[in-house]
């Protein structure tokens, strides 16, 4: 292993706390999970931080990271659904979204071009504010109830967030794949 491998190692680690943090949530754990859900979101911060500093990025690292991030926010957010604790329609949303993103990246990248992950500033807002609501849920269930009128602001920036972002998506990548097809 070289130094360089670290981000992703550091990622891949971020992979195996998935399991557990949803384990946890299903077990009424919600301090736990708490606790591993912010070392997963510092992880986050630190493999970015070191591949960006020290000139560590690779393709794997480009796809990898972004898919342990959806993969432990999904993951949450459709377990907090399942518990009752996020509306299902909410949960189906952000699901619906990023399979149309996912399965919009997959079209683009066999039928225009290859793909290079650039998120936008909606996707970025959009993630923020999932970001936001497991952090509040799980905190309101495991350390100190939140006020209901709180967590249904964070729900409504979710899903203005969640349908802005998926718009944007489709309408700038159609954009870009209609103008480089009609090219050739």
């Amino acid at each position: 292993m070289k130094p360089s491998d670290i981000p992703n190692l550091i990622t891949f680690c971020r992979l195996l706390l998935v399991a557990p943090v949803v384990w946890l949530l299903l077990n009424d754990r919600f301090g736990m999970a708490l606790i591993l859900f912010g070392v997963a979101g510092f992880s986050d911060a630190l493999d970015g931080y070191l591949a960006k500093r020290n000139n560590w990025n690779s393709r794997l690292g480009a796809l990898m990271d972004p898919l342990a991030d959806k993969l432990l926010l999904v993951s949450c957010f459709v377990t907090l659904g399942w518990l009752g604790m996020i509306p299902l329609w909410l949960v189906a949303l952000v699901v619906l979204r990023d399979l149309v993103i996912v399965g919009g990246a997959i079209v683009f990248h066999m039928r225009v071009e290859r793909l290079e992950a650039e998120p936008t500033i909606a996707s970025k807002l959009n993630t923020f504010a999932q970001i936001v609501l497991v952090l509040a849920v799980i905190f309101s269930q495991g350390i100190q109830t939140l006020p209901a009128s709180w967590l249904d602001i964070m729900i409504v920036s979710v899903l203005v967030t969640t349908i802005w972002s998926g718009f944007d998506y489709v309408w700038t990548w159609g954009r870009r794949a209609w103008f480089k097809r009609g090219k050739t």
